[in-house]
């Protein structure tokens, strides 16, 4: 193994173990995460690892049970703004009076405010839930990515072989998926793990207001705004959903920081 391999494999490990042990806690949880099994904010100990919770639930299956949603939707909403990015991106660096129109739609949404945005979708949706919350932060990331997607797609729009294939007479969806965005891999990659980043901090900032997840689904940040009044009885009730969602905007940022193509590490540095 090359030591460019393995320092890839160090960078991505943690991040695949952290999405890995996210998906499958609900099935790794020790106790049902809605059953009492120690009194209200219980320290540490016997069947409760990580202590109770508000109501004497146990932290630790609460937690394990609490990251698969976050993690999907997350996931989700990256791949929904990195790819609708990449697209609109890509053909408004090949029609430059589509590209001025796009950035003009995109700079209007983006003075409207995250969470705003979130609240003003979440309420206006009767029993939208977690697809409200996932919709609205695709709307309000593809503002933001656009304009990264054009300006890597601009250089390349420009290129001779796409000039080449432009007067050939290919079509405008061939000339962005054959031509433009493959050579894009390496920014919209560092571009994925920036909007994962984002969409974990949208769709816990949504959980945290209770527009998204509501009690008694277990959900990181609901667990950090449910027990924050015993935070001095039990700490672990607050710190480790903290803990559990800072994480995993860091390891995922990190590998898809190390998956870029090396020719891409410039574009990454700058994103």
């Amino acid at each position: 193994m090359s030591p460019r391999t393995r320092a890839v494999a160090l960078r991505v490990l943690p991040a695949l173990l952290l999405l890995a042990l996210a998906l499958a806690g609900p099935w790794l949880a020790p106790h049902p995460i809605d059953a009492p099994v120690a009194v209200p904010y219980a320290e540490p100990g016997g069947d409760a690892l990580l202590g109770g919770d508000q109501l004497g639930r146990d932290v630790l299956s609460r937690l394990l049970a609490g990251g698969r949603d976050l993690v999907l939707s997350s996931l989700l909403v990256a791949a929904l703004v990195t790819g609708g990015a990449a697209v609109l991106g890509a053909i408004g660096a090949l029609r430059p009076r589509v590209g001025r129109l796009v950035e003009r739609i995109a700079d209007v949404l983006m003075l409207l405010p995250a969470v705003l945005g979130i609240l003003l979708v979440t309420l206006s949706w009767p029993d939208g839930g977690r697809f409200a919350v996932i919709a609205a932060a695709v709307v309000l990331g593809v503002p933001y990515a656009v304009r990264l997607a054009a300006g890597a797609a601009a250089p390349v729009a420009a290129s001779g072989y796409v000039e080449a294939a432009a007067a050939g007479g290919e079509r405008l969806w061939h000339l962005v998926l054959r031509e433009v965005l493959p050579n894009l891999r390496a920014t919209l990659l560092a571009l994925f793990g920036l909007r994962f980043v984002a969409a974990v901090y949208l769709v816990a900032t949504a959980g945290f207001l209770q527009a998204g997840p509501q009690p008694p689904a277990a959900d990181w940040a609901l667990m950090i705004r449910e027990n924050s009044s015993g935070i001095v009885l039990n700490p672990w009730s607050v710190v480790a959903p903290s803990l559990a969602i800072g994480l995993l905007a860091l390891c995922v940022n990190l590998a898809a920081a190390a998956l870029a193509p090396q020719s891409g590490r410039k574009a990454v540095t700058v994103l």
